[in-house]
């Protein structure tokens, strides 16, 4: 009985870091899609740079199980989108306008990703509770 009660637990530690990470990852989207057409406060400056989540596994010696943390955000390199308009106040001196390398059709596209992997394991807390609750019944009986 005590070793399905450490299940419970461990069950619920996993999800819960999962929910964790995933709102982490939300996070970050959320910023990349509110930066998306900002421009540099200088001119010829560079504008908001995409950031890009990353996941690393971690062993929680409490639970005795491997669980996911958001680890690094890192920028996202790839070049930045340039559009010619001298009236901007962002120009460099040849007229052009760079703007940030995000993309808010693949923002929203991760965005969806991250909340179904949060909504599964929100899932699983919930499946995990109903199973605490049976039990209990069943012991009460």
């Amino acid at each position: 009985m005590a070793n399905d009660a450490n299940d419970f637990v461990r069950s619920m530690g996993i999800a819960t870091s999962g929910l964790r990470a995933q709102a982490g990852r939300m996070r970050v989207i959320s910023e990349n899609i509110a930066n998306a057409d900002s421009t540099s406060a200088v001119a010829g400056g560079d504008p908001y740079r995409r950031k890009v989540p990353t996941f690393s596994s971690a062993l929680d010696r409490t639970m005795d199980a491997q669980v996911v943390t958001l680890g690094k955000i890192r920028p996202d390199q790839s070049a930045f989108h340039v559009k010619y308009d001298p009236s901007n106040p962002s120009a460099d001196a040849a007229g052009n306008v760079k703007y940030p390398n995000v993309n808010p059709m693949v923002e929203m596209t991760d965005m969806r990703e991250a909340q179904r992997s949060y909504e599964a394991n929100l899932n699983i807390i919930g499946a995990t509770r109903r199973m605490i609750q049976r039990t209990l019944d069943i012991l009460k009986a």
